[in-house]
This record gives C-alpha cells, structure tokens and sequence, in this order.
C-alpha cells in the first residue's frame, strides 16, 4: 500500500500536556483549522480526574495550537453524563474557555429541533438515533479524548466511544442511552454513532491511563503518550496497542486488537484503517522513536 493511502498517527513520548500536544499536530503534518470555525469535543462524561475526563492543561494546549493554525473561531461542544454545566463549573473550564476567546456550547441546551435524527439503516440501533446539530454541521471537528478501559460493557472508551457524548439522554426525552447500556450490541452501537461525522483530528492523550475499570475511575497506570490521527479506527487501535504494552484486563489482553468489536464494527462501516498494515506510526522526534517501536511491534502482532 502506498504512503498515501496510509492511515497516519503520530506518537510523542511525553509527560508534558503542552508539547504532547503541540508535537503530535505537527508530526502529522497538516492544518485542518486554518480558516475554519473549529468545534472541539472533549471527553467530559464527568468531572473525574484525567483519565477520568479530559485534562484542563491539554484542553488550553489544543485551543491555543488551534488559534496559532489560524482558527476562525473556536468552540467547545459537549453532553455529559451529569449535567455538563455542572460538570464544566466543577473542572472549572468556564473562565479557562472564556480567557481564551472559546464559546461553549452545551448540547444539554439544545433545542429538540438540534437533535437531528440519523435513520442509520443496518445498523444495530433499534429505530436509528440522534445527533446534535453542531457536530453534523461543523466546520471542523476536533476530538480530544483520554484513554482508558470502560467497565461497563464499552471494553475501551477512546475517540470511537467519545461519541456518544453527542447522542441525547433521558434529559432530552430521548432513551438511547438505555438501549445502549441494555444492548447486546453495545460495542456495535457505539461505533454507528461516528457513521454519520468524521473529526479533521483527534487528539489522544494517553499521559495518564485506565486498564482497568473506568470510564470515571478506575486502575491507573503512566502510558505518558499523546497520539494524534485524522483517522477515529487507527488512533484507537494504536491506543489499544499501548493499554496491552501497560497490561490491561483480560478484555483487552485477550482480544486481538481489530477483533475488538469496536474496532471491527467502524472497520465493516468503512470509517478508518482495516488492518495493522493500513496504520504508519510515527514518532514524533527522536526520544519517541523506542516507544513507538515498541508500540508498532505490538499493533502488527495483534
């Protein structure tokens, strides 16, 4: 497969939320904000520490990589499992986004008219699903989302699970998330969210992590990586690969990594790399290269 056809991640081995950041953009070598009005989706499903949700430092590190891209306008747009107001007011994320010239959006305000139904035919949702307006309709999508196991049927909560962060709850009348957690096809569900979307970037941030447990808390351990991809199927199966080389549960050590139903629903729904040898992992620089060696090695066996 030529270069070009490639799905590409960069990877920065780092314990700093800044350079992690800023390294892992440039690697990639592209600019989807110049000139755009950007929409970041964070992974605020509570107000826990990082891994928990998004940490407050890599936040301010990607809107202000953001405005240096030439950003139009930035924003913030989430739903979260508590009430996302309170959720930002407890992280403290109000001033922060305020200082820097961030509106907020807060999908739990959303008129029912900005919940736009997706009929999504074959897939496993019972009678399709909804998603908020500003994600179909942004000029650029941004996701920032942790790593970590999710205990709760999810098996891993990276950038495919960080969508349902933008399907409604029962506060909007609606009871998707009762189908989700009740479904047999959980893992299916959660990847026919990210069908009718795609991000222009992910940013992962995997300084900090869960192997066990999570989403909100959960068995910590140092994976001191940030990964960044234009590609949700790639980011997460190289995240993958680094929950295996810190020894995660059973779910996860057990099962080969594009195996992982995830994983392998967002394959057949055609929405990122189909394989090990689809994905060029590249460090960063060169204090990264080990790790991302190490990391490779382990993505290619599976």
């Amino acid at each position: 497969m030529s270069d070009a056809n490639l799905s590409h991640v960069a990877l920065v081995h780092t314990e700093d939320r800044k350079s992690g950041v800023e390294s892992s953009i440039r690697a990639l070598g592209i600019n989807p904000a110049k000139n755009k009005d950007v929409l970041i989706k964070p992974n605020f499903n509570t107000a826990d520490l990082c891994p928990g949700s998004t940490h407050n430092d890599t936040l301010v590190a990607l809107v202000e990589e953001i405005w240096k891209l030439g950003a139009k306008s930035v924003s913030l747009g989430e739903r979260s499992y508590p009430e996302n107001r309170s959720v930002m007011a407890q992280k403290g994320i109000i001033p922060l986004m305020e200082k820097l010239d961030v509106r907020i959006i807060d999908f739990d305000g959303l008129d029912e008219k900005d919940w736009v139904k997706v009929d999504a035919p074959n897939s496993h949702w019972q009678d399709g699903f909804r998603i908020a307006r500003p994600i179909l309709e942004s000029d650029c999508l941004i996701y920032t989302c942790c790593l970590k196991t999710h205990q709760f049927g999810g098996v891993i909560t990276l950038s495919l699970k960080n969508s349902v962060g933008v399907v409604p709850t029962a506060r909007h009348g609606y009871s998707y998330m009762s189908e989700l957690h009740s479904s047999p096809h959980q893992r299916k569900l959660i990847a026919e969210i990210n069908a009718p979307f795609k991000p222009a970037l992910v940013v992962l941030d995997g300084i900090d992590a869960f192997v066990d447990g999570g989403p909100a808390t959960g068995r910590h351990a140092s994976g001191n990586v940030f990964l960044a991809s234009t590609d949700r199927v790639a980011i997460d199966a190289v995240g993958v690969a680094v929950l295996k080389s810190l020894g995660s549960n059973d779910q996860v050590m057990n099962t080969r990594i594009f195996d992982q139903e995830q994983i392998a629903r967002a394959v057949e729904l055609g929405l990122g790399a189909a394989s090990p040898g689809d994905i060029n992992l590249v460090a960063a620089d060169d204090q990264s290269q080990g790790y991302c060696d190490r990391i490779a090695e382990i993505l290619n066996r599976g």
